[in-house]
């Protein structure tokens, strides 16, 4: 089986562009996840949010939860801005509160997920960012993020079923692409890899990734193919180079010419 990396593909985290990007799903579990859904923030404090000042963020919304620790939505956005500052322990932390409280949005299990993989809780973050895409299944970041985690588990088949949902609502994405070409790779398509970063390659001539790939790819078949050669010599190969090793039990140990031979008989 050959092994690529996943060159140039990193797990796709939800920002928010903006205030108005806090849109409610409508999906509500319980009443309690219905309250959740319709909870706004403080106004100063989702706008510092949308322009990404995330000190002034964690600030202002550590107020509102202070005042207000009910507020689901208030909490998602306070574990965002700590995220963002590098804060991984108090990111899940704040996201975990926001689920109990009943908030039930696709980006916050792909955020709390993401957070908990690069925490190094594989099982925690699969579980995750299942529920992104059970709550989420037509937004193709919850699909392509969950296809790296199966990948990064070994689990090829099912990296392979979400990366391919990915590009089937989003074909235009050049990681994904790639990335479900190194899948093809580690699962032993090799052709369907070399078609996927050839067309990429073809397609986006400046996306260097799918062209480092192919090289890779081009390596190790050739490594492989070497490796077979050595091992399955023809028989004549074996004959002749077994009798032009020296025999240890000889005066010399070196080899002695043969005798030519017509090849007229």
């Amino acid at each position: 089986m050959l092994r690529l990396a996943i060159i140039g593909s990193t797990l796709k985290r939800i920002a928010f562009a903006s205030a108005i990007l806090l849109l409610s799903l409508g999906i509500a579990y319980n009443a309690s996840a219905d309250r959740a859904e319709q909870e706004i923030c403080d106004v100063g404090a989702d706008y510092a949010l949308g322009i990404e000042h995330y000190r002034e963020v964690i600030r202002l919304h550590a107020e509102v939860v202070r005042k207000h620790p009910d507020n689901a939505l208030a909490h998602y956005h306070l574990g965002f801005a700590q995220g963002m500052t590098g804060n991984r322990t108090a990111e899940v932390r704040e996201y975990q509160r926001a689920a109990a409280l009943g908030l039930r949005k696709w980006d916050l299990f792909l955020n709390l997920g993401l957070a908990q993989l690069e925490n190094g809780d594989l099982d925690a973050a699969t579980d995750n960012l299942r529920r992104a895409v059970l709550l989420g299944e037509n937004h193709p970041e919850s699909h392509f993020n969950l296809a790296l985690v199966y990948e990064r588990r070994g689990l090829l088949a099912d990296a392979e079923r979400e990366m391919l949902s990915s590009l089937r609502l989003n074909p235009g994405q050049p990681d994904a692409r790639n990335s479900l070409g190194a899948i093809y790779a580690e699962e032993g398509k090799t052709v369907r890899a070399a078609l996927v970063w050839r067309e990429l390659v073809r397609e986006t001539p400046d996306y260097e990734p799918a062209r480092k790939n192919l090289r890779l790819l081009g390596s190790l078949v050739e490594v492989a193919r070497g490796e077979t050669a050595a091992v399955a010599l023809p028989p004549a190969a074996v004959v002749k180079a077994t009798e032009q090793q020296p025999n240890p039990h000889s005066p010399t140990s070196e080899i002695q010419p043969k005798p030519e031979q017509s090849s007229r008989e």
